[in-house]
Formats: structure tokens, C-alpha cells, sequence
């Protein structure tokens, strides 16, 4: 893999489920309160959690594989709706910080760095979990899923979040734990680094994804400033 040539650091965006917060518990509590309500047993949290950012569709298709991937369009959005219902009544419930995540934004703020989210999670469910936490609520950019008409993998989303932030791309480092992360921040011009904490399923390829840097621990990040 060929490294970008090193530019001096002024911002780290970061994307929010599997990177900055771990919010697994909840997405798969919502996912069995529906099976649940169809007389299914609970999946495990080891089944669930490698799908916490795959978002509602990737978690359907694994809570009911036998329904939703062929369902009609129609019946598809309904199985969402329903999911996000429970979803909005749990969302942040078992929801906390990465161990260590704290600490290195913290650290970042202490040495001028400026940071922000860019996740693909709907603001109606962004704004609320953030608020929980006032040191991601402070950030000055905050970019969801529906802020623009597009997400992730496409660069946009990231791009707008470098200019709320004042920062030229070139200048910017973006941290995610999915192959999608990777793609927008390449194509966005930025560093990027693998979040090997978040929720990689085992038929992932991590390796492939072309990330700049892979961090075993959010503190790693550190290591890479100047």
C-alpha cells in the first residue's frame, strides 16, 4: 500500500457507531425486541455486534433472513420503520465510549486538533446520542447520514464536515471502522485510519480496504501526530 505523503495535522474527523461510541447493545436489543414480537428467540451480542455498522439493513437481513432480503420493497421499508420505532425508544440506552476514546479526543483538544463525526446514522438518532455526550456535543462538526442528500462512501459528507471545521482536506485525518469509511476518506483527499475495535465481521477484509494506518486502540492515533 502506497502512503500519502504526511501533511500537517489541523483536524481528525471521526465516524460515531463502532469508532468513537459503542452503541451495539442497543442496535441489537431493537433487533430483538422485533423478533421477540414475532415469537423468535434473542440473537447473541456476538451475532449482532459485527453488523452494529452496517446499519438497519444489514441488521434486518441477519435478524430475518428467511423474510427481508426477498421482500418486496414495500414490506422491506416497513421491517425499517418498525425497527427504527424500537430503535428511537432505546437509543442510548447501553450506548458508552470506546475504553481509551475519551481520552484521545480529549488529548487531541489539548494539542489544538480540532475533530468531528461523520457517520451515516439518521440525525434523529445523531443529535440525541451525542448529547449524552458533551464532549462529542461541543464538536463543531456534526454530519449525519441525511445532512446531505448522499453518505458515505461517497466523499461529500466528510468533505462538508472539513469545511465547518475550516480545515483544508489535505489537512483533515478520518477514522472509521467500515470499508465504506475508508473509501470517503480516500476520496476525499484524507489520511485514514482503521478503527480495528469497531464492528468488523469475519468475512470482512480489513486488509484490502487500503486504510492508511490500522489502531489497535484509539490512543494509538497519538502516535502519528507530529
Amino acid at each position: 500500500m502506497k502512503d500519502m505523503p504526511m501533511q500537517p495535522c489541523k483536524a481528525i474527523l471521526f465516524d460515531l457507531d463502532g469508532t468513537l461510541l459503542d452503541t451495539a447493545a442497543d442496535l441489537g436489543f431493537a433487533l430483538n425486541l422485533m423478533r421477540l414480537a414475532r415469537s423468535l428467540p434473542a440473537l447473541s451480542d456476538e451475532l449482532t455486534r459485527p453488523l452494529a455498522s452496517h446499519g438497519s439493513h444489514g441488521l434486518l437481513s441477519l435478524g430475518f433472513a428467511d423474510t427481508y432480503p426477498s421482500a418486496d420493497e414495500a414490506t422491506q421499508l416497513s421491517y425499517k420503520e418498525e425497527f427504527l420505532a424500537f430503535y428511537a425508544e432505546h437509543v442510548c440506552v447501553n450506548t458508552n465510549w470506546f475504553e481509551g476514546m475519551q481520552e484521545t479526543i480529549e488529548a487531541l483538544h489539548a494539542k489544538g486538533i480540532a475533530t468531528g463525526i461523520v457517520t451515516n446514522k439518521p440525525s434523529r438518532f445523531t443529535m440525541p446520542i451525542v448529547a449524552e455526550f458533551p464532549l462529542l456535543a461541543d464538536m463543531q462538526a456534526i454530519v449525519s447520514g441525511d445532512t446531505l442528500p448522499i453518505a458515505k462512501p461517497d466523499p461529500a459528507p466528510i468533505l462538508l464536515a472539513a469545511e465547518q471545521l475550516q480545515v483544508a482536506p489535505e489537512h483533515c485525518w478520518y477514522v472509521g471502522d467500515a470499508e465504506r469509511d475508508i473509501m470517503a476518506g480516500r476520496a476525499a483527499g484524507m489520511k485514514t485510519f482503521l478503527a480495528e475495535w469497531g464492528y468488523i465481521g469475519q468475512n470482512d477484509r480489513p486488509s484490502a480496504w487500503g486504510a492508511d494506518v490500522h489502531l489497535s486502540k484509539p490512543e494509538h492515533i497519538l502516535n502519528h501526530l507530529p
